[in-house]
């Protein structure tokens, strides 16, 4: 594909090259690199407590070392199932200098949801949190667990705030001694203690050996475990460190709020942050207030969220008391990023925010905005670096042209390996190396794409195709609606109809008819909402994703 081919190449600055050499070299070698070159650099801040690069490199070797001294072997599976802190940073690297396969575990997650990731990766050992633990222990007799390695929040935390986080914590925090004599668990602490700083990483194959495996939303059956190799992390952590070009290395500050077992939080966050020599502030849980504190204490420059994480700052009723103007770079991904959340956000801070896109099979990231040349709002912005992207009938397979909805299709060296242990599900979605997105898109005339919703959640009424991107971002655009997530349900007469799930703004009132007056006036009869549903909140994933599934799942119980 030329330039005529791909359009898009004709709105890179010179900065931006459509081509990047990725060498030879295994994800953690950055972290080698950034310790040897600059062994002082502070590499981590958390909770007061920071680490310098040296610090960070040394412990992932000592725990690399006990990892081999436990059994742990190159193509074994290592699970970590923790918040993002210290410990999760130097387990996922120790384990890749092992030449290991990390399995991101959600801490959130109950024991169903466990013991399937368990049992579906095979994972040998895992580190996780103490308050996890005893859900660990039950399903442990049905997976191949073998080891289970037991750390807490306090572990990493200054003196002080050790001393009085069981105190502060609002949960049940276990004693040490309720893990010491029991044959298959280790405390992490005790690990970096006995391992040394000599051990010799094993040799990685790039583009062949996997370092991840990250499981999918599961929004039909259960997750599938997604193969993604040191090649594609490292292809997608260069594609966003030059899409961020004007940020020079060494100098930038991230805020690491967004969760390190998601996809999104470990490659734009945790690996970025290494990969250009950042200092991160690592938060283990959005709360809005503490995370204004924090910006005006720490002055992160860099902060990737999700819309939601966007719309809790800028509704915080005491968001005028704080000075944001430290942020400079914000890319939002995992939702669509309604317009009047994107300038508002950027009133506030002087700052960008531009929209994403991504999938997890990608690593996730294929599409961005420009930060600093044209952006379009409402697109998720143009191919990174060496991605080549489409769009395809969903009947046929054969490319639309310009402006014309069918399925967005990639390619590109962030694109997966295929699903662990499901050829024929990897066969669906990865054809002569194209990865099926399931989204439905279009692209204009520059090259820049526009995703018009997901191809499962698109809403057939009375003939007509709705998406839901279209009406929710309408809903937005009314002042006093805070969060909006739409859906299709059962009609007997329409097929479907158009449903609203509406959250208001803090100390706002707002009705149906309000609602569909404003609604008419921007939409075609046929899309504007026939039921709306006033709730208090939405439910999200960890990464702040509205959850449809589960908003389904409820109409789902009171229809039976």
């Amino acid at each position: 594909m030329g330039t005529k081919a791909k359009p898009w190449l004709s709105h890179y600055p010179e900065e931006i090259s459509p081509q990047i050499d990725y060498g030879e070299r295994p994800l953690f070698d950055y972290l080698r690199e950034a310790a040897e070159k600059h062994p002082d650099k502070s590499a981590i801040y958390f909770m007061g407590k920071e680490m310098t690069y040296r610090d960070l490199y040394n412990e992932s070797l000592k725990l690399a070392q006990q990892l081999t001294v436990h059994g742990l072997k190159k193509g074994d599976r290592l699970a970590i199932m923790l918040p993002n802190s210290p410990q999760s940073v130097i387990a996922y690297y120790a384990a890749l200098m092992v030449g290991g396969i990390v399995v991101q575990t959600n801490p959130l997650y109950m024991e169903r949801e466990l013991q399937h990731q368990l049992s579906d990766s095979g994972a040998k050992m895992i580190v996780c949190l103490d308050q996890v633990y005893p859900r660990v222990r039950n399903v442990q007799s049905k997976t191949s667990l073998e080891t289970i390695i037991v750390t807490g929040v306090q572990d990493y935390l200054p003196l002080t705030k050790k001393l009085l986080y069981p105190i502060a914590s609002k949960t049940k925090i276990p004693k040490k001694r309720e893990f010491q004599n029991v044959k298959d668990v280790f405390l992490f602490t005790e690990l970096i203690k006995k391992g040394v700083t000599d051990f010799v990483p094993e040799h990685i194959s790039p583009e062949e050996d996997l370092a991840l495996l990250q499981y999918t939303g599961g929004t039909t059956g259960f997750a599938k475990g997604v193969m993604l190799t040191h090649r594609n992390l490292i292809a997608n952590t260069e594609q966003s460190r030059m899409w961020q070009y004007r940020h020079e290395y060494g100098k930038d500050t991230i805020l690491g709020v967004l969760p390190f077992f998601h996809v999104y939080g470990m490659t734009i966050v945790m690996n970025l942050s290494i990969m250009h020599l950042s200092k991160m502030i690592i938060v283990p849980r959005f709360e809005a207030g503490e995370v204004l504190k924090m910006i005006e204490k720490l002055r992160p420059t860099v902060f990737s969220g999700a819309p939601t994480m966007y719309i809790a700052l800028i509704n915080h009723p005491d968001i005028q008391k704080y000075d944001l103007s430290s942020i400079k770079t914000c890319i939002s991904g995992s939702a669509p990023l309604p317009l009047e959340v994107q300038q508002r956000f950027e009133q506030l801070t002087g700052g960008k925010l531009v929209e994403g896109y991504g999938l997890t099979e990608a690593s996730p990231v294929t599409h961005c905005n420009l930060i600093w040349g044209e952006r379009i709002l409402g697109s998720i912005g143009i191919p990174y670096p060496d991605t080549e992207a489409k769009i395809v009938s969903p009947e046929t397979g054969e490319e639309l042209g310009l402006k014309e909805v069918g399925e967005l299709v990639v390619k590109g060296p962030q694109v997966m390996k295929g699903y662990w242990n499901r050829p024929e599900e990897t066969a669906q979605v990865l054809k002569e190396g194209w990865l099926f997105t399931g989204d439905m898109a279009y692209m204009d005339e520059k090259g820049y794409f526009y995703i018009v919703d997901r191809k499962k959640d698109m809403i057939l009424a009375s003939g007509f195709n709705i998406y839901p991107r279209e009406v929710e971002e309408v809903l937005y655009e009314h002042p006093d609606v805070k969060e909006a997530a739409v859906v299709g349900v059962h009609d007997h007469y329409r097929g479907e109809t158009v449903k609203a799930f509406v959250v208001a703004k803090d100390g706002r009132a707002l009705t149906e008819e309000e609602l569909n007056r404003h609604c008419r006036k921007y939409l075609a009869a046929y899309k504007v909402p026939k039921i709306y549903e006033f709730r208090k909140d939405l439910p999200k994933s960890t990464i702040g994703k509205i959850l449809k599934r589960e908003l389904l799942k409820d109409e789902d119980r009171r229809s039976s």
